[in-house]
């Protein structure tokens, strides 16, 4: 198995997606997925349905803004 952060990534920092949230992070961000790949979204309930902005990608995870 590879390690994740030899994976490419799905998203890349720039990136708008629309995304819906599924849920929330301890610190409150809510968590959406694109083919499998986590991204936080600052301000972001569950249940929400948005367009981000992904301002950051991580081994493992990206963040993301909701675009106004």
């Amino acid at each position: 198995m590879k390690a994740a952060y030899f994976n490419p990534k799905p998203v890349k920092a720039g990136d708008e997606v629309e995304v819906s949230i599924e849920g929330s992070a301890s610190g409150g961000d809510g968590v959406a997925r694109v083919n499998g790949f986590v991204i936080f979204v600052k301000g972001a309930k569950p249940g929400d349905s948005l367009k981000i902005r992904v301002t950051e990608v991580r081994a493992r995870f990206a963040i993301g803004e909701p675009v106004s």
